[in-house]
């Protein structure tokens, strides 16, 4: 069993990370903009981010299952591993859902997903507004979960390197260094 997660995993990891950062505060951000050319560019932003981090997260997904993560330490009780595997199993679902619910909510508002500007997808489900409200509520509320569950697991991997000192951040931050 390997002691850090391999470089594919660690690249995709912070990829799907940086993607996160960008679009959560520009969907808080564009929500609220009055309609104008620069508000509908910035959803189509929105958007290309969402399937961006939609595909790596099945690289992602796809390479977990073909390489095994590094255990968690010894050092950990029971339920702390518990809470580790579920808030990750968690964060791998919603970076399936949150995309997929906004594709479905801009299929269901009748504004169709184009990849990158070129790369027009398939409407999900047929126009209808109160599904798309619907829909708008789910969207919102997975990204407020999303957004804890990252809360929280960027606190426990701070608290495993500055109080437990072990290496549990530095596996997924090699730049960290080793920890003894």
């Amino acid at each position: 069993m390997a002691d850090r997660y391999t470089k594919t995993a660690v690249i995709l990891h912070w990829l799907i990370a940086l993607l996160i950062f960008v679009a959560f505060p520009l969907g808080l951000y564009m929500h609220d903009l009055p309609l104008s050319p620069t508000k509908l560019r910035l959803y189509s932003y929105h958007k290309w981010i969402g399937v961006t981090v939609f595909l790596f997260a099945v690289m992602r997904v796809f390479w977990r299952s073909t390489h095994r993560p590094p255990l968690l330490p010894d050092t950990m009780r029971h339920w702390e591993k518990i809470a580790a595997e579920s808030v990750h199993y968690l964060l791998y679902a919603l970076i399936f859902a949150v995309p997929v619910t906004g594709w479905l909510m801009s299929s269901a508002k009748g504004f169709q997903t184009v990849w990158l500007g070129v790369l027009p997808l398939p409407d999900l489900v047929g126009k209808n507004k109160e599904l798309g409200d619907s829909l708008h509520e789910v969207h919102e509320i997975l990204n407020y979960i999303m957004l804890g569950l990252v809360v929280a697991h960027v606190g426990a991997a701070i608290k495993h390197h500055l109080i437990e000192r072990d290496d549990v951040l530095t596996r997924m931050v090699p730049f960290l260094g080793r920890k003894p």
